[in-house]
């Protein structure tokens, strides 16, 4: 029989929340005719600034081409720009679009909202030691990347 200790697992609860706030998250976009992909590309362009398709699906963790449809979309809405590289003109640069700001205020309403949910019940010295612990996994694992990239 195959066995596993999830529930000592880091990954396993990360996850499992992961996968809970992005739910919720859905479920609060669907009404102001939003995915949980097109709320992605905004957050990740208004935290990093303009980015290629290929950084941006990087950081959203899909194939190139599935993010193609949703960058078509959002183009077509007037939600982003994107634009040619200059110096490699086979590279398309995504950034912000003139119309972006009224669904950008959504969004962060429903984030704040989804937020709340996530903390509740816990005190905010609670929330600041999970979000210092968190840091920490993180800069673990991101060290973890870096020395496994100079092998």
């Amino acid at each position: 029989m195959l066995r596993y200790d999830f529930e000592e697992s880091i990954g396993y609860w990360l996850t499992l929340a992961t996968q809970a706030l992005h739910r919720a998250f859905n479920e609060e976009l669907t009404p102001h005719g939003v995915t949980f992909r097109q709320a992605q590309v905004l957050f990740w362009l208004v935290l990093e600034g303009e980015l290629s398709q290929n950084e941006l699906a990087a950081r959203m963790e899909i194939e190139p081409p599935t993010l193609a449809g949703v960058v078509d979309r959002m183009e077509r809405a007037g939600w982003i720009r994107r634009r040619p590289c200059e110096i490699d003109r086979r590279r398309k640069l995504v950034s912000i679009g003139p119309k972006a700001e009224p669904v950008w205020e959504r969004l962060v309403a429903c984030a704040r909202r989804v937020r709340a949910r996530a903390i509740d019940g816990l005190s905010a010295a609670e929330v600041r030691t999970l979000k210092k612990l968190l840091g920490k996994v993180h800069a673990n694992m991101s060290a973890a990347e870096l020395s496994e990239a100079a092998c």
